[in-house]
């Protein structure tokens, strides 16, 4: 998925009740409020097209769905090239910690090297 949906799914998976973007937030904003008032879900229409074509497209969950929040985070940062010490700094994290992170992502994503991680996520459109 692109970061934008992985976003949305995240938030939806993490409790949230919406999402809109900011492109779509003015002009929906109302109906997302009535609608979550009703007890149900709403994302607007652009990220729910995107996001079935998505999962039509794949045919289920990628395997970067079941990093955390923070290891997500992490695989994004390493993939477009910032160093432990530039995560560490960015995260308020120390570099061992990023490190640890690094070695979960790959061992959940089933991948050897950096170099792995980094053609993964730009197969999957993680990075540009």
């Amino acid at each position: 998925m692109y970061p934008e949906e992985q976003y949305a799914v995240r938030t939806l998976r993490s409790g949230a009740s919406g999402y809109l973007t900011k492109e779509s937030a003015a002009d929906q904003l109302l109906t997302a409020v009535n609608t979550i008032l009703r007890g149900e879900k709403y994302l607007s229409p652009r990220m729910a097209t995107q996001i079935a074509a998505t999962i039509s497209i794949k045919g289920g969950r990628v395997p970067h769905e079941e990093l955390s929040d923070r290891e997500f985070m992490v695989l994004r940062l390493i993939s477009s090239g910032a160093t432990a010490g530039e995560i560490a700094k960015r995260l308020s994290l120390s570099v061992k910690t990023v490190s640890t992170y690094r070695s979960r992502i790959l061992r959940k994503l089933h991948l050897d090297n950096t170099a792995q991680l980094i053609a993964y996520a730009v197969k999957t459109g993680l990075v540009p």
